[in-house]
């Protein structure tokens, strides 16, 4: 059947598919046990999540805490076993971001955020949300979504940052990008059917699913408040869900599903041993990565701070800290790179502009340092735009700037904030190292005078203190504290 389907208007793209080391053909899916019409073998599907491991690792870090990695990794081994493909080689790691995500790589490897485990509030939970991403991998839908993406032709897209202007080329270009999106309300209903069944032959209660989703739909709603407020497309995990839980029929009809998969009169929560396992979890910006605070930017490993000008948006990652001006005309990038003694700056910053020389070149005026700016006329970063660009040898550090402009007549009206931001370079001070720190998670016992408001006040949370403490709590947005709990505060 699957020659008849095929035969005849796919003959152009399947040797060049197959000649990529795809296959056309049926196979049968792992949980219906119907036949799937698919371009990818499972090898060539467990290559793939293999190959682009190492670049999810790169990307984003994976956050040292081998004791929390364990612990990650046996509870998603335990619901992979109970899995509809328990003989798949399972990995799952927790990568070292603050954003609130999770995803699954064909054949297997499974990412979690720290940024979503703040939002956790017991084992089940984290089983859910795992069960969610190995329910993607068990029904294939990265596999299923690559052949509905080749037989229209949109195979591959690009990941923006917060500007819009492309920062890399899609790590999933051949699968495009809805293992960090979302799938697509039918495929995110099967995963959250799958996810439910594994948590109950693993002993939760499936109703866990319902339970995390309200928490994500709460983060959600909060988040995309917060950010139309800066200007900023919002950081949300699978945001696919247009009304909440507590509302949706089809989402809980398939989650009862579960019930009768249930191994536990009393099934597990495990709230105590996920607390304990997410104490001191980084909370925001890593301080292996540099924090934000404001419009400055503290890197406690390097000892510097830099300051960036009034009311832009700052982001962070392992590989740079972006400054994007509020109307996004503007964008400063900063990396840290590793001080090579025996190439000289001029040298390395005319290679890393790809460029013979630049314009109006020299040494920094005012910078302490050995340093080299210039201008050049285009980026290998921002293509086809003027573009300051400097270097400084701080300490054994090397520190690159480049900073442009949307439009290219904006460019000499912007240059002196670029200029000032990479002067502003200076050695952490005792309290800026205090700030450098970063922000953790911590777990306390609530005493009769707490209130979520008095909490709030002592909190180093600059912003919305409140309300997130009751949303990394499952409170919001009225709920308080109850005495002799335990609750997660930010420290």
């Amino acid at each position: 059947m699957c020659n008849r389907i095929f035969r005849g208007f796919l003959t152009p793209l399947l040797l060049s598919v197959t000649a990529a080391g795809f296959i056309c053909g049926c196979a049968t899916n792992p949980v219906t046990g119907t036949p799937d019409i698919v371009f990818m073998t499972e090898a060539t599907e467990i290559s793939i999540g293999s190959r682009n491991d190492a670049e999810v690792r790169k990307q984003y870090g994976v956050y040292d805490n081998p004791e929390l990695q364990s612990y990650v990794q046996r509870v998603g081994q335990m619901l992979a076993a109970q899995s509809h493909r328990p003989g798949l080689t399972y990995h799952f790691t927790v990568l070292d971001t603050p954003e609130v995500n999770a995803f699954a790589l064909p054949g297997g490897y499974i990412y979690i955020t720290r940024g979503i485990l703040a939002y956790l509030n017991s084992e089940a939970e984290l089983s859910a949300v795992l069960g969610h991403e190995i329910g993607h991998v068990t029904a294939r839908h990265a596999v299923r979504q690559y052949t509905a993406a080749s037989t229209t032709g949109f195979v591959g897209t690009f990941i923006g940052i917060a500007t819009g202007i492309p920062v890399t080329q899609d790590l999933f270009n051949t699968l495009g990008n809805a293992m960090l999106s979302g799938y697509g309300r039918d495929h995110e209903l099967e995963s959250d059917r799958l996810g439910s069944e594994y948590l109950a032959r693993a002993g939760y209660d499936p109703q866990a699913m319902i339970k995390v989703i309200g928490v994500l739909k709460n983060q959600e709603e909060f988040e995309k408040k917060r950010a139309a407020a800066e200007n900023r497309p919002p950081r949300i995990y699978h945001g696919v869900f247009a009304s909440h839980p507590s509302a949706d029929t089809r989402l809980q009809e398939v989650v009862a599903q579960a019930d009768k998969f249930k191994t536990l009169s009393e099934p597990k929560l495990a709230r105590g041993d996920y607390l304990a396992n997410i104490e001191k979890l980084s909370f925001g910006d890593s301080d292996k990565n540099g924090v934000r605070h404001g419009n400055h930017f503290y890197h406690r490993d390097a000892n510097f701070t830099l300051d960036f000008p009034e009311g832009w948006m700052l982001e962070n990652d392992a590989r740079a800290v972006r400054a994007v001006s509020r109307d996004k005309q503007a964008i400063l990038q900063v990396e840290i790179d590793e001080l090579k003694k025996d190439i000289i700056l001029a040298v390395y910053l005319n290679n890393r502009m790809q460029v013979s020389s630049l314009e109006q070149s020299g040494p920094l005026s005012g910078v302490a340092w050995l340093s080299y700016t210039g201008v050049a006329p285009s980026s290998p970063y921002f293509g086809q735009r003027k573009t300051r660009a400097a270097a400084i040898d701080y300490n054994d550090r090397r520190l690159f700037f480049q900073g442009t402009t949307k439009e290219p007549g904006s460019f000499d009206t912007i240059d002196p904030a670029f200029l000032a931001t990479i002067r502003s370079l200076h050695a952490l001070t005792d309290k800026e190292k205090r700030i450098a720190n970063g922000q953790h998670v911590h777990v306390i016992q609530v005493r009769s005078d707490m209130t979520f408001a008095s909490l709030a006040k002592t909190s180093p949370l600059s912003e919305n203190s409140e309300s997130i403490l009751r949303l990394i709590n499952d409170k919001f947005p009225d709920g308080e504290p109850q005495t002799g709990e335990l609750i997660k505060i930010i420290q």
